[in-house]
């Protein structure tokens, strides 16, 4: 079994390309994959490894001043999540092209709290899923709105707009992604539109899932790794192609995703076969074979299509690049 580790930290590092040189000395003799981003705002980090590597890991940072705040959030699964160990430099944690004054993110309330005030809501509170829509349509929580955005980067016109349909004043916003990351940048946002009472889900819906099991949710989380889709709740053992891992009450994970090409329940993941294309879609094992992975009709009289193989479980395409970054 492997720990994955999600993980993110605001903290000013004077030089990143120094901080990515110490990170990959530490991994090249570890039993570790994943995929780290440094830059002078701080760290943002997935990755999957033996026990003893992850508790290796999370040790060693903790032990730099720099990052002694950092909160781990952990699930276990069957094998490495990721191909390889890649650690790079980025210009900025969360891609928004404009500065964003932190010091105005909104509230935090941690999975009690937010399960609290979803149950206690009316119709002056907004709740928004500022994820993208292949994760929304995974699985998002229950009234939850997702802003018509063809990309992220948009959000601050999206906050401006929404200033005129919503009033600043009497609107309660509550905001949530998968990590928590998102959320610290796209809250102060909101605020700078005038919004006064911003709360965002404080280590977003993994730490929410880890602590309260599916309650308010629908659906399953999408994450960036092999795994593609699993349930927010931790309990009980994984099931590779089977209906999901049973919640905190005992129930299956719920599926409300469904087949491209069918419409029949799915929560499987798949890249289209045509190189060309590339379409991240969800599709029933049965489809993805009469298909051959293709999205739609056009995509498999493509010429340049990559061999369908057929998994219970699939992971997402990645072009080869031999030895790790």
């Amino acid at each position: 079994m492997k720990q994955v580790l999600a993980y993110y930290f605001f903290t000013h590092i004077e030089e990143p390309s120094v901080e990515v040189l110490r990170h990959k000395l530490f991994f090249a003799d570890r039993d570790v994959k994943g995929r780290i981003y440094i830059s002078k705002e701080g760290i943002n980090g997935q990755m999957s490894a033996s026990f003893e590597a992850a508790q290796d890991y999370m040790e060693w940072l903790k032990s730099d001043p720099r990052f002694q705040g950092v909160e781990f959030k952990i699930h276990t699964w069957p094998e490495h999540c990721f191909p390889r160990m890649t650690v790079k430099m980025r210009s900025q944690l969360v891609a928004l092209d404009r500065a964003v004054d932190r010091s105005k993110s909104g509230d935090y309330l941690s999975p009690k709290e937010w399960k609290k005030m979803l149950e206690e809501r009316d119709e002056n509170t907004l709740l928004i899923d500022v994820r993208n829509d292949y994760e929304w349509n995974l699985g998002h929580f229950e009234g939850a709105e997702l802003p018509n955005l063809e990309k992220f980067r948009d959000f601050p016109n999206y906050a401006k707009k929404l200033k005129e349909e919503r009033d600043p004043s009497t609107t309660k916003v509550m905001m949530y992604c998968t990590g928590g990351i998102r959320c610290e940048l796209y809250s102060a946002l909101m605020k700078e539109e005038g919004f006064k009472e911003v709360y965002q889900l404080q280590g977003g819906v993994i730490k929410y899932g880890l602590e309260l099991g599916s309650k308010h949710w629908r659906g399953k989380l999408f994450v960036f790794d092999d795994r593609l889709s699993v349930p927010i709740s931790p309990d009980g053992p994984a099931r590779p192609g089977g209906p999901g891992r049973p919640d905190a009450t005992g129930e299956p994970a719920e599926v409300i995703s469904v087949c491209l090409h069918c419409k029949q329940p799915s929560d499987l993941y798949f890249n289209c076969a045509n190189m060309d294309c590339n379409e991240l879609f969800i599709s029933c094992l049965q489809c993805a074979d009469k298909t051959q992975g293709c999205c739609c009709t056009a995509c498999e009289k493509s010429p340049r299509t990559r061999p369908y193989v057929k998994q219970e479980r699939p992971k997402p395409f990645r072009r080869y690049r031999g030895t790790a970054s």
